[in-house]
């Protein structure tokens, strides 16, 4: 696919998950198998109308300006769009925040200009929610776009630009490797060509910690911490990815917890066959719907293609010509 397409099928994809999971967020797994998510749907969890995303997307929104306007990853300008929508209700579907987690609140809320941008993340253990995994996909595309093909190159950039784009809210090295390795597997998925989803998936994750365990420790940025975290492996199950895939979904939680987030998505996409099966099988998982429902759908619009997301759920998000714009602008930086 070419630039253009990739970024409309990899920002639309979070989009669209998003909105189909807003009226259900924070329902239970239970609930969602008596009465599942098979369209979209109003109002419920947030009462918002049909077609409205979150926090998730705004995030996103706001991280994919910085980089058109920017004309690069820029983490001061991030923040500051990151502020903007916390206080004016930017990038946001009907001008005003209905949904923000503790941590990026408390992040955005302390940044000031002339604040090294990349300390205000939390960095305790506990401060490992999905909140930077939800809105990495524009860093994700602006790496994944600059190298058609796996090499040393992409990778260290890769990992300094979504390690620094995690960092700004989420700072734990467990966070930093959630962003690292989504931007591998969309890598992966935009360039496979023939190769099955599986594969894509299969390389995106052991790339990543080949490079972590072969060359992080050369890297200023790699330290006691960082090696502890590789040590203990929290995405271990996902290296085992045939063993992982068969796994029923009792064994797949899909809290806010970025591995578990991550976790979700990644399986949503093994057992399923469309971009439309995908984003419903995430959905109907309960819980923290909006953000597995984005992150599985960005990964799946990857897969599919965006003239696979099926048009009458673009057709009712909301600002979507608006976004439509961003991406197209997008792709022209990115030429």
């Amino acid at each position: 696919m070419n630039n253009l397409e990739a970024i409309k099928a990899g920002i639309f994809g979070v989009v669209v998950g998003d909105a189909l999971g807003v009226p259900v967020e924070f329902t239970s797994r239970s609930e969602r198998k008596v009465d599942p998510v098979t369209d979209m749907r109003e109002y419920g969890t947030h009462s918002q109308p049909k077609g409205t995303w979150s926090d998730d997307s705004s995030m996103m929104l706001a991280s994919l300006d910085s980089i058109i306007q920017s004309g690069g990853i820029n983490y001061d300008d991030m923040m500051t769009r990151f502020r903007n929508w916390k206080i004016n209700g930017e990038y946001t579907p009907h001008g005003r925040v209905f949904d923000i987690g503790i941590t990026c609140s408390r992040a955005v809320a302390q940044y000031r200009p002339g604040m090294v941008p990349t300390e205000c993340g939390g960095r305790g253990e506990r401060d490992n929610g999905n909140g930077s995994l939800m809105r990495i996909m524009p860093v994700s595309l602006y790496d994944a776009l600059e190298e058609e093909y796996w090499n040393e190159t992409f990778i260290e950039e890769a990992a300094e630009n979504s390690h620094g784009a995690s960092s700004l809210t989420h700072g734990h090295p467990r966070s930093l490797i959630a962003c690292l390795i989504h931007t591998s597997i969309c890598h992966e998925l935009i360039y496979r060509k023939d190769e099955s989803i599986y594969m894509a998936l299969w390389r995106g994750i052991h790339g990543t910690f080949d490079f972590y365990e072969r060359k992080a420790s050369y890297l200023p940025w790699y330290n006691e911490e960082f090696k502890r975290e590789i040590t203990t492996d929290a995405y271990g199950r996902m290296r085992d990815l045939e063993v992982f895939m068969s796994l029923p979904d009792n064994e797949i939680r899909s809290s806010g917890y970025v591995v578990h987030t991550l976790e979700a998505a990644v399986w949503c996409l093994l057992n399923s066959g469309s971009y439309e099966e995908c984003v419903l099988k995430a959905v109907n998982l309960g819980d923290d719907t909006d953000t597995v429902g984005a992150v599985a759908g960005g990964l799946a619009g990857l897969a599919y293609g965006y003239e696979n997301i099926p048009k009458e759920w673009l057709d009712v998000i909301v600002k979507k010509d608006w976004i439509t714009k961003l991406c197209e602008d997008f792709a022209s930086i990115m030429s």
